[in-house]
């Protein structure tokens, strides 16, 4: 890419290439995706350099591109997940896949870049210490971690031979969104909306009176809306909802938690067209299923005349995303029992149908939007009250998937039974992720919210999404079902979330506190 005018310039070689570019102010990574069009390094959370989904390397060492001025990097080698060597490249696509450590496919990109740079500076020679350190600097909602780990220890072996086709339509069943699965995937080529947008359209980003800032750049929109990175608050989640009088055998107590997807909201729109969809290649575990963005990008296009990109930042995701809504609750020896939930729509159609033995009330609580459609929201928590009033330990979901789960020797042990298998690899990373996120949502996530109902944890790694560090070995036992294909994961997220919270003794309040 060339440039003519006398404005400063700034050059470096990307992926091989050189490349000049203006020197605007913008980050390494706006740059690279909005300049140069190399859509490899995702935007997670810019510009708060804490997903790893931008991760680059930098004269071969891995560094976050969101907080790295362009300017910074002047003259230096920048590699890219499609800059490192074709067979590297193609290696670690086949692994992740064959492992199952991709899922919806935006947060490996940066994750392979750096275990690459990891692999090279010792010769493979790193052990799961070091490969668990390395993803510190990463989030990955979906898979869990171990299918990743799993990934590096099988690097360079030949993958199963499978039938593609049926492992996406089991993606397709745990997401809940068309979804595709290959080794194309890992490296973030799933067709995300942001990666897809026409070169030259406008970008839009929310103002703090809620209307919408339209500019050329990504860079000059956030500058007149005047963003500001969010911070992370020292007060600890709490649960806004006080427990209904009973003679209860078990209580529980919960805050508003974040979906925590990975991939912010995001589409874009031709005049006259119809908005690029928001879940190109994942669920968000239902968290954007009811998103204004794509209506604003339409409304948008029509009044400006030329295609425009609408998208969330972090910051924004965290203040109007829906979460999953506090409850308090109490169930009686027979299994009958009160709930009271934070006002949501379907909500309490979710409990009753699952648990009709409950009587729920919905109260008004100053916070941010809640979901029903979130994974399990509700019936989850009426299956683990259950559980602790001593009813069976199996959960079967309202779509027909079958999941136990204990914990033994500090291990997750589940079992998953959701019809035909359609693929083995893809409904246990499911499950595999399921159990994680169960796991992270009994003990460490949670969002503080202040009385007047606004969020005070805004950066990605305040939402307590454990660590690969912090996870426990989970081990699935898919049982191939009689029937058609149903989702599992939902009934994994419960029987895991039961069988922690059981184990650690049923604490009224969560987050319980990490660990096992």
């Amino acid at each position: 890419m060339g440039e003519t005018s006398d404005e400063p310039v700034l050059l470096f070689t990307v992926d091989g290439v050189a490349t000049t570019v203006p020197d605007d102010g913008a980050s390494l990574l706006e740059v690279l995706r909005d300049r140069i069009g190399v859509h490899g390094p995702k935007d997670g959370c810019s510009p708060q350099g804490q997903c790893g989904c931008c991760t680059v390397l930098v004269d071969g060492a891995p560094r976050v591109a969101c907080v790295t001025p362009a300017r910074r990097v002047a003259g230096k080698v920048i590699t890219t997940v499609d800059g490192l060597p074709a067979d590297v490249r193609q290696g670690w696509a086949e692994a992740l896949c064959a492992s199952g450590g991709s899922q919806c496919g935006f947060c490996t990109p940066g994750i392979v870049t750096r275990l690459a740079a990891l692999r090279a500076k010792t010769g493979g020679t790193a052990d799961h210490a070091q490969v668990h350190r390395a993803l510190q600097a990463h989030l990955c909602r979906c898979t869990g971690w171990q299918t990743i780990v799993e990934a590096w220890d099988n690097l360079g072996v030949s993958p199963p031979a499978r039938d593609l086709e049926a492992a996406s339509r089991r993606a397709a069943i745990e997401g809940r969104t068309p979804q595709r699965v290959g080794p194309e995937v890992a490296l973030g080529r799933g067709g995300f909306a942001e990666d897809t947008a026409p070169e030259g359209a406008l970008v839009a980003v929310p103002n703090p009176t809620g209307g919408w800032i339209v500019a050329e750049t990504l860079t000059e929109a956030r500058r007149l809306a005047g963003k500001v990175q969010g911070r992370r608050t020292t007060v600890n989640a709490e649960p806004p909802i006080g427990m209904p009088e009973g003679d209860w055998v078990a209580t529980l107590r919960t805050s508003w938690v974040e979906p925590a997807y990975l991939e912010a909201d995001a589409t874009w729109c031709e005049p006259g067209g119809e908005p690029a969809s928001l879940l190109a290649n994942g669920g968000a575990f239902g968290g954007k299923l009811d998103s204004p963005v794509g209506e604003v990008a339409r409304r948008l296009a029509d009044e400006h005349g030329r295609p425009v990109r609408v998208l969330w930042s972090r910051e924004d995701v965290v203040r109007h995303g829906p979460k999953r809504p506090p409850l308090a609750a109490g169930v009686r020896p027979d299994g009958t029992g009160v709930i009271r939930v934070a006002r949501t729509p379907g909500i309490v159609d979710a409990i009753v149908a699952y648990a009709p033995g409950f009587t729920v009330e919905e109260v008004d609580v100053p916070g941010p939007p809640t979901s029903s459609k979130l994974r399990a929201a509700g019936w989850a928590e009426a299956a683990m009250l259950l559980a602790a009033a001593g009813g069976a330990q199996e959960v079967v979901s309202p779509d027909g998937g079958r999941a136990s789960a204990r914990i033994e020797g500090g291990r997750i042990l589940v079992t998953v039974e959701a019809g035909t298998v359609l693929d083995e690899i893809v409904l246990r990373s499911y499950a595999v992720g399921a159990a994680h996120m169960a796991f992270g949502w009994v003990t460490s996530e949670g969002l503080a919210v202040d009385a007047d109902g606004a969020v005070g944890d805004l950066t990605i790694r305040s939402f307590g999404v454990p660590r690969a560090v912090d996870t426990p070995l989970i081990e699935v036992d898919v049982v191939d079902g009689q029937g058609p294909a149903v989702n599992g994961s939902d009934a994994v997220f419960t029987a895991v979330a039961a069988a922690v919270w059981l184990h650690k003794g049923t604490p009224e309040r969560l987050p319980a506190g990490m660990g096992l």
